[in-house]
Formats: C-alpha cells, structure tokens, sequence
C-alpha cells in the first residue's frame, strides 16, 4: 500500500480537506439557510475514528491537511485531535497542519492551535462594517472575530483573510480590505460565491460578482503582477506593487482551477468527494469501522481516486445556478 495516490487524470492527491462538523455559530447567507437542520451527532465519526482516517491519508501520501467545518473549533473535544495529528508533523510524514476557521473561538484556542504545530490559519471575513458583518452571518458578531484574528497573530499564527465576493454587499470595501490586510501583514484571498445547497430566499445569481471585474477594479488603482507560485489549493496570485501585498483568487466560475487539483475533501460522516462540484462520493465510514486492520479502509480509498472526476461544471452564464449541489458548503468543508 505505498504506491502513491494518483486519480485518472495522473493527478497526485496529496491534500486532505477534512470537514470535523457540519454544525457552524454563524448562519452565513450563502452557506447556510438560517434554520439549518444538522446531522445527529452518533452519524459524526468520533475523534478517535477522524485521527484512524486521516492517519491512514497520511500513510498513503497526504502531505497536507486541512480542518474544516462547518466551523470545526466549536466540535467538542477538537483541541485533542489536533494535538494527536502533530505526531505526523513531528514524524516528518506531514508537511502542514492547517485549519480553516470563521474566527470566532481563536481567541480561545490560538495558543494551543500553535503548540499543536499549526502554523496558518484561513478566516472568513467578508466585511470590517459590524452592521454588515451581522447581515451576512445572521448571528455573528464582528468584534469577537477581530479579537480572534489579533489572538491567532499574537500566538504566531500566519493569517490569511478569505473574503467571498459579493455584489451589491461588499463591492464598496475592495480597497478597505485590501488596505486592512496589507496594514496587519495578512494576505488575502478572494471568493467568487459557489452554487452549494439551499440558502433559502437568497439568489446565487444575485450574489454572484465576477473576480475579473474585481480585478478591473484594482487595476484602477494598484499594478497588479501575476505571481506563477501555487499554495496547493485552487488560488492565482498577484502582487500590488504599490504595496508588495499578496492576493489570491479562487474563481471556480470564470476559470476553473481542475488541472492541477490534488485535494479531496473528507465529511464528518466519512464520505469522501472526490471534488467539491460533483455529487459522487464514497462511503469510508464502513470499511473503517468493519474492521480492526486498516486494509480494507485502505482499499476503499484506492477505488475512490480512481473515480475522481476531472473537474466541475459550476456556471452562472445563463442566469442560472448551472452545476448546483444539493448539498451545503459545511457538509463537505470549505
């Protein structure tokens, strides 16, 4: 079992976005509906079995993995699963340890993120107005989140900001964000908002606002130069030379990012999908818990690569939600 996993398409997998809960503090408005109803809690794999998974990843050639959620800091108990991952950081088997966080518990948790080896942290953040701010996570509140980003600074850990584009709600704080971030040396990284389950009476359609057209917007005021660097997940880069600031952008809808994908994401059920805008998925949670050796757990997730599909098919183009999911975006993780 050590030949490397490589997919259909000669696509080495060695990212493992795994999603710990599906349960969130924030309602976010292109997440999650407001009245979400969530999975039971014995359907969740227990931290034992989500250290036994990813561990068996880990053995098969995952270099980097990735905690999720949902918002992963509010599942109970989280800190001791992060804390026995750091043995394959210690091991050398792991390269990186990272986690992807709304930001409200890192006031609680950055120093002990820190001791347990993760070095960077994702936060959502679409606005720096707390009236807005509460508008698009319907129970948030902003300046528990900033508390957080200044713990997760304090503590060491490199922040990046993932902002997702919206129209007609953020477009006014492009250069607000942008300016904050470059003042607290924070990169950050824009999202065009992606068709991914049932928010209720919100529109996509009219959420969705073109990173090429945001990209327009800076040009009018920075020089942008594209950077050929890649950080193992879908983002472009540029730099403004103006600042030497780095941006990301993540665009699954104006140029898909498929031909060098090297991730599959991980539910807190054990299903596995083999890419964010397909329905297939393989149950792991079955071998894993049909048998003490970790083979037949092994065997599975061989036959799931080897149907990982080539890409996706979101699209706006028609006015319409072209590729939609069925399921919400805390199910299988960010």
């Amino acid at each position: 079992m050590s030949a490397p996993l490589i997919d259909p398409f000669q696509r080495a997998i060695t990212y493992l976005r795994v999603s710990v809960t599906d349960r969130c503090d924030f309602r976010c408005v292109y997440c999650m509906s407001e009245n979400m109803t969530f999975l039971p809690k014995k359907e969740l794999l227990t931290l034992e079995e989500l250290d036994r998974m990813c561990s068996t990843f880990v053995r098969m050639g995952v270099r980097k993995l990735r905690i999720t959620g949902g918002e992963p800091l509010v599942r109970k108990g989280i800190m001791t699963f992060f804390q026995s991952m750091t043995r394959h950081l210690d091991s050398g088997a792991l390269d990186e340890l990272t986690l992807t966080t709304n930001g409200s518990q890192l006031e609680k948790y950055a120093t002990d993120l820190y001791a347990a080896g993760v070095r960077r942290v994702n936060i959502s953040l679409d606005t720096l107005d707390e009236a807005r701010f509460a508008e698009v996570t319907r129970w948030g509140r902003l300046p528990q989140v900033l508390r957080g980003i200044d713990a997760a600074q304090a503590a060491g850990l490199r922040v990046k900001i993932n902002t997702v584009a919206l129209k007609g709600f953020n477009e006014d704080e492009l250069f607000t964000l942008t300016e904050w971030c470059a003042s607290r040396d924070m990169d950050l990284t824009f999202i065009e908002v992606m068709p991914m389950g049932d928010i209720g009476n919100e529109s996509r359609i009219g959420q969705y606002w073109s990173l090429q057209d945001l990209r327009d917007q800076l040009r009018q005021r920075y020089t942008l130069t594209d950077l050929p660097e890649r950080s193992g997940g879908p983002a472009r880069y540029v730099r403004l030379e103006e600042s030497g600031q780095k941006l990301g952008f993540i665009t699954p809808l104006t140029h898909n990012f498929c031909e060098s994908c090297n991730r599959v994401r991980l539910t807190c059920t054990g299903e596995l999908y083999m890419c964010l805008g397909q329905e297939d998925m393989r149950d792991l949670r079955s071998p894993l818990r049909m048998s003490e050796s970790d083979q037949p757990l092994e065997e599975a997730i061989r036959r799931a690569i080897a149907g990982k599909p080539k890409g996706h098919d979101f699209d706006y183009s028609r006015q319409q939600e072209g590729g939609k999911m069925s399921r919400h975006m805390s199910h299988t993780g960010g």
